[in-house]
């Protein structure tokens, strides 16, 4: 057996690198073309990081305080039902027990106060996001928009 020397083979061709994005060419799905990236008006200096909008102390309060009101009103009304299931499981003797004239067990009666218990808890969610929620959340928007009317110029938008 001879061992033949394997044929050289051509260079694979690579496709050509797509051309420089030009602004005026748009692609089949778009529409308009992309933004100018934004350009800041104050410069980073070397050594200094701008603190991301997520990571703000006004915008972490306003997480945490909706994030206690989603927990509390979901407590409320989850709990709510876990304990007439629970008791319905591992007390039925309780549960059977009669309360009242016509018929009426315990299990009945706390089946037919969850419904205000759960409007209760929608009240309650309500309310507290009135007062602790909706005045950080406007606190907030308002800096917004004092800032953003601070960085654009008045002439910006009145081509529309």
């Amino acid at each position: 057996m001879s061992h033949a020397q394997p044929e050289p083979r051509e260079p694979l061709e690579l496709p050509p690198p797509p051309p420089p994005f030009q602004r005026d060419y748009l692609l089949p799905w778009q529409s308009s073309p992309p933004p100018e990236p934004p350009v800041s008006r104050f410069p980073a200096t070397p050594g200094t990081r701008s603190q991301a909008p997520g990571r703000h102390r006004d915008l972490r309060r306003l997480r945490t305080s909706y994030r206690v009101l989603r927990r509390v009103s979901t407590v409320t009304a989850l709990g709510y039902f876990t304990v007439i299931l629970a008791l319905s499981a591992y007390a039925p003797g309780l549960m059977g027990r009669g309360v009242g004239v016509g018929g009426l067990n315990l299990g009945l009666l706390l089946a037919l106060a969850q419904l205000p218990i759960a409007l209760l808890a929608v009240a309650l969610y309500e309310r507290t996001a009135r007062r602790t929620v909706d005045p950080l959340a406007a606190e907030l928007r308002q800096r917004a928009r004092r800032t953003d009317s601070a960085v654009r110029p008045s002439s910006w938008g009145t081509d529309r």
